[in-house]
């Protein structure tokens, strides 16, 4: 490529970044430009739930690259440029008042949080979390202590909330609608495992519950004082965070006819429908070749590798993603990372190799006796022997399995 072919990456992520960091190690001598919707470099979103969230890392520490990064590469970081349109036939992309010519273009453009859409939803006190400047304002509005919290969903995103919530001195209540955390995620046993964790912890857990509004003070407009379950009870809240999932970004995609169905449509090298446009994050409904159809995930890995395969496929280099998903999370003195295809993990047999109430264990998820995803929590160094049992797709003893005196590499030559 020469210094004359454009590349545009749209997008204030993860994604984002990685790209564009990868266009770059490919030694592509193109001109780059990342049009990124929020005044500050792409970033990444996990601490926004942790470490941010909970004080402990500065707004910084989400940053993967930053502004004096970019420059030093030559690509032209464009903060606060939202784009609005996109002409896939001329080419052409329009963000800040200006339409920039490309060559080849990739969609970044992630995700937003679900809102609570019965009455109430947009009183005063109702958050929710996505952003560097959501999770400032919440953690402003939690770090006070002694408030009632009252967190809709209990979700990762929910119960990430509610355990720092409380941890600023906070009385906190988790809203869900199954009758365990986390079961369509990880089973009944292991959401039972994050139950307990908060329970110990002093949350209060209402599941098989719904909301039906979100009160304000004085039964009326203004601050939320008040959550409504559909049985009629009135849970009191000063504040109320909404986690009950997030929606791809596709309308800049749709509206140019680019082929959208839960999310951006992608082939396995990340092309969308539209010639020379690719989309790589949580926007991204990728085709994987493991799988054989087609895998949208929203968690920090995928768009650390995806946005990188991404920004190889940029740079003209044959893609094929094939990533298995990755997600952690920190909860108190809990820390996890998963691995696994969870569409196949719903339903399969689970192995446990640990013990499950000391929170100390990794579990695993078989089908047919191969192992389809797995989970270490409070066990470390791993995970990467997880992800080898599961690209190797052997059939395995689950009794092997569950020991934890036979070594889970030496499982790969059984």
């Amino acid at each position: 490529m020469s210094a004359h072919h454009r590349i545009v990456i749209v997008g204030g992520g993860l994604a984002a970044a990685r790209a564009a960091e990868s266009v770059r190690s490919e030694g592509v001598d193109a001109s780059v430009t990342v049009l990124a919707a929020e005044a500050r470099p792409p970033y990444e979103r996990p601490p926004l739930s942790k470490g941010y969230l909970l004080g402990t890392d500065d707004a910084a520490s989400t940053i993967p690259l930053d502004a004096a990064w970019y420059a030093a590469h030559d690509i032209t970081l464009r903060a606060g440029a939202e784009a609005t349109e996109l002409d896939t036939a001329a080419h052409t992309v329009r963000a800040g008042g200006e339409t920039l010519a490309y060559d080849q273009l990739l969609l970044a453009t992630g995700a937003s949080p679900r809102r609570f859409t019965g009455p109430g939803g947009s009183l005063t006190g109702v958050y929710t979390l996505r952003t560097l400047h959501d999770s400032t304002v919440l953690r402003a509005a939690i770090a006070r202590g002694g408030r009632h919290v009252v967190v809709i969903g209990s979700g990762w995103i929910g119960l990430e909330v509610a355990a720092a919530a409380i941890t600023y001195g906070n009385t906190v209540t988790v809203i869900g609608h199954g009758s365990i955390p986390l079961e369509a995620a990880v089973g009944p046993v292991i959401g039972e495992v994050f139950a307990e964790l908060h329970r110990a912890n002093g949350v209060e857990l209402r599941m098989d519950s719904g909301v039906s509004a979100i009160r304000g003070a004085g039964h009326g407009s203004g601050h939320v004082d008040g959550v409504v379950l559909r049985t009629g009870e009135v849970l009191d809240a000063d504040l109320v965070v909404v986690g009950i999932g997030a929606t791809p970004n596709t309308t800049l995609a749709a509206a140019s006819g680019i082929t959208v169905d839960n999310g951006i449509v992608t082939d396995a090298g990340l092309r969308t429908s539209a010639p020379d446009v690719f989309a790589a994050g949580d926007v991204a409904n990728a085709y994987h070749p493991v799988l054989g159809r087609r895998l949208r995930v929203e968690h920090w890995a995928n768009a650390d590798k995806q946005g990188a395969a991404a920004g190889r496929a940029l740079a003209g280099v044959d893609v094929e993603y094939a990533e298995i998903p990755y997600f952690f999370t920190d909860q108190f003195d809990l820390g996890m990372e998963y691995s696994g295809y969870g569409t196949l993990a719903a339903g399969g047999d689970l192995v446990v190799r640990g013990d499950l109430a000391s929170r100390e264990f990794v579990a695993f998820w078989l089908r047919d006796r191969h192992v389809v995803a797995g989970m270490n929590v409070n066990v470390w160094d791993v995970n990467e022997s997880v992800q080898k049992l599961i690209r190797a797709g052997v059939r395995l003893d689950p009794a092997a399995l569950a020991d934890p005196g036979v070594a889970l590499d030496s499982l790969l030559a059984a």
